[in-house]
C-alpha cells in the first residue's frame, strides 16, 4: 500500500509577519487611507483568519466522507472528536501557504466598511 502523504516532523513554524502581501494596491500595503484608529495589520490577520475559516468549511465535508472504521486507527468517538480540529489546522497550512486569494478582497472590504463608518 502506498501512502497518500507523509507526515513531516514537527517543526515550529517561523513568524509570519502580518503586514499585507506585497501583491496588494500600495494604499493597502502601506495602510494610507485608512480609517483613524484602525490597524492594518490587525484587520489582516482577521482577514486571513476568515479565509482559514472559509476554507476549513470547505474541507468539513470533504473528511465527513471518509469512512474510517477500516483506517489505520479504526475510527471510534475519539478520532471523531479531534476529527474537527485536524480540519482547523489543515485550513490554517492551506491559508499560510496562499490559500484560495480569498483574504486580500476581505481585508479591502473591511478597509472600505471602516471608512463608510468614519464618514
Amino acid at each position: 500500500m502506498t501512502a497518500l502523504f507523509t507526515l513531516a516532523p514537527a517543526v515550529a513554524a517561523p513568524a509570519r509577519p502580518v503586514a499585507p502581501a506585497p501583491g496588494f494596491p500600495r494604499s493597502l500595503r502601506t495602510g494610507v487611507g485608512t480609517p483613524a484608529g484602525s490597524d492594518p495589520a490587525k484587520l489582516m490577520q482577521t482577514a486571513r483568519n476568515f479565509e482559514a475559516m472559509a476554507i476549513g468549511q470547505l474541507l468539513q465535508p470533504m473528511f465527513d466522507t471518509v469512512d474510517t472504521a477500516h483506517g489505520l486507527f479504526g475510527g471510534g468517538a475519539g478520532e471523531e472528536a479531534w476529527k474537527p480540529m485536524m480540519v482547523t489546522e489543515l485550513a490554517k497550512q492551506i491559508e499560510g501557504h496562499g490559500g484560495l486569494g480569498l483574504a486580500a478582497p476581505i481585508y479591502a472590504a473591511m478597509l472600505r466598511m471602516q471608512e463608510d463608518k468614519a464618514s
